[in-house]
């Protein structure tokens, strides 16, 4: 099994820095560079408000599944104006809800600091709407605005906790289920500033369920100068062992990793009229009910962080007979721990990684934080996802291989075509190596070179007797790539232009039209192709 490729996390500031490059929010001129290819082992009140929608989760009719109408909601009127146009200083607006998920007609707290004397709370749900991208459900009358006590870090974590008072509490009445961003906006203009929350389905039966990888989104948020990279000084050795949602996102104006990694995806599945149901990382691992029963279940543009409960649960799904999408790479990668905070559980995210042994959790008998595919419970996560992370940073093209899939259909894609710069920045491929489920399907095989090391990235698909499907893209930037348009030349998107949009929106088209209807082993059997693209 050779593993000599695999990133180690001694490069706590390149992946931080890896994640500016990824999101666009940098380039890496001047940022040094992104170690990860070569050497190491993995260780690495008043306002608008929305109709309710039918009971969210009801029984699946014979004529599709009952419950959120996406086609009825997304036919309500969009507002354009959702984003965030006037930040302002740092600090000047920055807020968090104490709940990551809440069911519809749940309230949750927010806790907000300010330097402005009033805000005003609005409450955007994220879809398609024309082209809006997102609707007001609810907006807030002004409230009065208070700067909130410094942060502290722990010591023996290095964990940054706020402990800020509640500042006050939404009802979420009458809003419909689906993936929302609060945007708060200081009075005058003085700033604004995002805050993600799902309104989470009760079941995902006969939906195809989207889940928000907040997690990850936490793993990389460095509000307070630490995260479970590195922390102020750059260095791996100053990185978080534990990191709390009890503090605002640093990334996107607060929205996390939401924007670039889900959005685009939320919008197309909901523009084509598919049956959603909406979860977190979070909800999934502590409720295996919310998959049973789903038609599909989507991990989106960057999900690393998984605990081995949402693991089992998207394997017994899988099992089951419910298709899976991993529309991302380096999915399934970290396995994490699940602990409360002070405003709940499931707040804290534990990732010891090297430092496993320093665990008291692991002292206790719990799984070790390590990576998945490492020592001790080595699992790597090719048994679920086909394929396994490879590594970072790469910018390639990718490169079609087996045109005539049904994935591809209507794409009018042949044999050898490339798609500037849609592989990176990091990427997986099929390495029969670790375990891979058989029979599996290559359809795009794509050269790269990682820090000097040659490799391949690859889109695979997979069936299993169940029935079920799985779907893995194999690069990064994959939903980011659902927005890309014009020549690439602007520098946006790092490069990505309309002939890649155009790939991507259709064969996701083709993946999402095709899971919400049922087990895609039945009508879609792989055929293994891996000798023939691999050889020997």
């Amino acid at each position: 099994m050779d593993q000599e490729h695999i990133p180690g996390d001694g490069e706590g500031a390149g992946r931080r820095r890896f994640l500016a490059i990824a999101t666009g929010a940098a380039t890496a001129a001047g940022l040094g560079a992104v170690a990860g290819c070569a050497g190491g082992t993995p260780d690495g009140a008043g306002g608008t408000t929305a109709g309710k929608g039918p009971t969210p989760g009801a029984t699946a009719a014979k004529g599709g599944p009952a419950g959120f109408d996406v086609k009825a909601e997304n036919a309500k009127p969009g507002h354009a104006d959702w984003h965030v146009t006037k930040a302002g200083p740092a600090r000047a607006i920055e807020g968090f809800a104490d709940k990551v998920s809440v069911l519809p007609g749940e309230s949750f707290g927010l806790h907000v600091s300010t330097t402005a004397p009033r805000f005003t709370v609005s409450a955007y749900r994220m879809g398609w709407y024309g082209g809006a991208r997102a609707r007001l459900v609810w907006r807030s009358e002004a409230l009065p605005g208070v700067r909130q006590p410094e942060h502290t870090v722990d010591a023996a974590t290095r964990m940054v906790r706020t402990r800020w008072p509640r500042t006050t509490t939404v009802d979420t009445k009458d809003w419909p289920e689906g993936c929302y961003l609060l945007r708060l906006d200081a009075q005058g203009g003085e700033g604004q500033r995002f805050v993600p929350v799902t309104v989470r389905s009760a079941a995902g039966t006969g939906r195809t369920v989207v889940v928000n990888a907040v997690a990850t989104w936490q793993a990389y948020n460095r509000w307070g100068g630490y995260g479970s990279y590195d922390g102020p000084t750059g260095g791996y050795a100053t990185r978080s062992l534990a990191v709390t949602f009890d503090r605002p996102y640093e990334y996107d104006d607060g929205a996390g990793l939401f924007l670039v990694y889900e959005a685009p995806l939320l919008a197309l599945a909901e523009r084509l009229g598919i049956p959603l149901a909406y979860a977190t990382t979070t909800d999934v691992a502590r409720e295996k009910r919310l998959l049973e029963g789903a038609a599909a279940v989507l991990s989106l543009g960057h999900d690393e962080y998984w605990s081995p409960e949402q693991r089992a649960h998207f394997t017994a799904a899988r099992d089951a007979g419910t298709n899976i999408a991993i529309l991302g790479a380096n999915c399934c990668f970290r396995r994490i721990r699940l602990e409360p905070s002070d405003l709940g559980p499931d707040r804290t995210v534990v990732c010891y990684k090297s430092a496993y042994d320093q665990d008291p959790g692991f002292k206790r008998g719990q799984p070790a934080t390590v990576d998945f595919r490492s020592a001790p419970g080595a699992d790597p996560e090719s048994s679920l996802l086909g394929v396994i992370y490879d590594g970072y940073p790469v910018d390639a093209p990718y490169v079609v291989t087996h045109p005539d899939h049904w994935l591809f259909e209507g794409t009018g894609v042949k044999a050898g075509d490339r798609f500037a710069h849609l592989v990176g920045v990091e990427y997986d491929k099929v390495n029969t190596g670790f375990p891979t489920p058989r029979p599996i399907e290559i359809l795009a095989h794509s050269p790269v070179v990682c820090e000097g090391r040659p490799s391949h990235q690859d889109t695979a698909y997979y069936t299993i007797p169940s029935g079920a499907g799985v779907f893995a893209t194999g690069t990064m930037r994959w939903v980011e790539a659902l927005d890309a348009s014009g020549d690439g030349r602007g520098g946006s998107r790092h490069g990505l232009d309309a002939k890649a949009g155009a790939l991507t929106t259709r064969v996701t088209e083709n993946l999402l039209r095709t899971f919400a209807a049922g087990p895609a082993g039945r009508t879609h059997p792989a055929q293994d192709n891996v000798k023939a693209v691999y050889g020997g």
